[in-house]
């Protein structure tokens, strides 16, 4: 059960920029006959490029460019691109299965066997005019679901406390929607995670680091999921969400704070945090209609707000989302172990028809482990879940793999991933499980940041 007195009620009221200009300076044609042209003194612009490696892409969540290439540089303002690409092969196995959902009711399980260019970004990003203020724009595709977006972030960094912003960003409800993908051991998340957490919509975030060594995120989103609801059939409620995170041995974890050790840290790096999120989320369409908001399921792996979901012919139209999650995480020459429990509740169920159930309540556990056996170059990994639910169907997963890193940084990744699932509670097709599956998955990928 999730302890009442868990901290939600988070209050971002903040007047942002929402217009984004940036100026390009280039010097004049002049006719030949024309004197000489003096070039400027570039001294102001370089200070003003330096002064601005001091304000990062502090985007609260997991769009954070690369390093990506300067395609201008102004005293006025900068321009970067960047990118990321990931092709995947993935087998989900046995093809053909059914499983039996909480009401005894048999269904099928649509396993994948496919090869796709799976996930596409590219950004723009850079300063505008001063430093502080920054901007990302982000181009998303994702053939696997033939959806392509094109989205923004607008955030103006105060001092080191205060980072303030607002556009696409997650809402806080796990450990890697604070901006470790895509470092993860493989290259999508693990059954718990992936069940328990919440998606990304629109919404104002404020991020920094109170103390040293102590780091705050809170946001206010639109909704749980804004990824095929549009704002026609949003409701009046937001989604409210905060994570903090104390690393007190270097202060850091790593690249991105993601699993891998490739800085193979010769002193122990520690990490512990937390993150919780409220919301009262609705089904993203009219009752009668297939459900558009799809991040929330049962721990059956059917969608909470699918008609017949908790009852035969009846509809959840609304709900309160509560989740909180734990974790904790040490790296130490090139071994990395870390963890994380949640909790969810959902409660409050509006629905068509009277229920047998008033509120549904699940907790469970993620752990992993990663070696770097060739430092830099070669790491193999294993991991763990397990779900505590209410229908006491109890999924869980085992899972292991290997990447390889050709260039000896985070640039290129070669992965083998293999998992075994026992009654996936999760599934989509932008990760590795289908809703309801028992058996064994493959995926070999390859993806690169630049």
């Amino acid at each position: 059960m999730i302890p009442r007195a868990i901290p939600m009620a988070l209050t971002c009221r903040a007047g942002l920029l929402l217009a984004l200009g940036l100026g390009v300076l280039a010097p004049p044609v002049r006719a030949q006959d024309e004197a000489p042209v003096a070039f400027p003194d570039t001294s102001a612009i370089e200070q003003r490029l330096q002064e601005s490696k001091n304000y990062p892409n502090n985007i609260a969540g997991e769009f954070n460019p690369g390093k990506g290439f300067d395609l201008v540089r102004t005293e006025r303002g900068s321009l970067n691109i960047s990118g990321y690409g990931l092709i995947r092969y993935l087998n989900q196995m046995p093809g053909d299965q059914t499983f039996t959902d909480h009401l005894g009711r048999k269904r099928a399980v649509k396993a994948r066997n496919d090869i796709y260019w799976h996930r596409s970004f590219v950004w723009v990003s850079g300063f505008m005019y001063i430093p502080q203020l920054r901007y990302t724009l982000s181009i998303w595709s994702l053939p696997t679901t033939q959806q392509t977006l094109v989205f923004g972030n607008l955030f103006y960094t105060v001092n080191r406390a205060l980072t303030f912003g607002g556009g696409i960003a997650p809402n806080l409800t796990a450990r890697s929607m604070q901006g470790s993908w895509p470092y993860w051991a493989a290259t999508d998340r693990q059954m718990g995670e992936e069940f328990f957490r919440a998606g990304f919509s629109s919404g104002f975030f404020l991020r920094g680091e109170l103390v040293p060594r102590l780091s705050y995120t809170a946001s206010v989103n639109t909704n749980l999921s804004q990824l095929g609801v549009t704002a026609s059939n949003d409701s009046r409620d937001f989604a409210y969400s905060a994570s903090m995170s104390w690393m007190p041995t270097t202060g850091e974890f790593g690249a991105r704070g993601g699993v891998p050790d490739l800085e193979s840290h010769p002193t122990p790096a520690t990490r512990f945090g937390f993150s919780t999120c409220t919301a009262r989320e609705g089904r993203g369409a009219p009752v009668g209609q297939p459900n558009n908001e799809t991040q929330l399921r049962l721990s059956d792996g059917v969608y909470v707000f699918e008609e017949g979901a908790l009852a035969d012919t009846v509809t959840v139209k609304n709900l309160n989302y509560t989740n909180l999650s734990l974790d904790a995480g040490v790296k130490y020459r090139g071994f990395t172990l870390q963890g994380e429990y949640y909790f969810r509740r959902l409660s409050n169920l509006d629905t068509t028809s009277p229920v047998p159930v008033s509120e549904i309540n699940d907790h469970g556990f993620q752990v992993e482990a990663m070696h770097m056996v060739v430092p830099k170059t070669v790491g193999i990994y294993a991991a763990g879940g397990y779900v505590f639910d209410d229908f006491k169907r109890n999924p869980w997963e085992i899972a292991g793999g290997a990447s390889f890193f050709p260039f000896h940084s985070y640039l290129w990744r070669l992965n083998l991933h293999v998992i075994h699932v026992e009654k996936s509670p999760t599934g989509s097709n932008f990760g590795y499980y289908t809703g309801g599956q028992t058996g064994t998955t493959v995926g070999l990928a390859t993806d690169f940041l630049f």
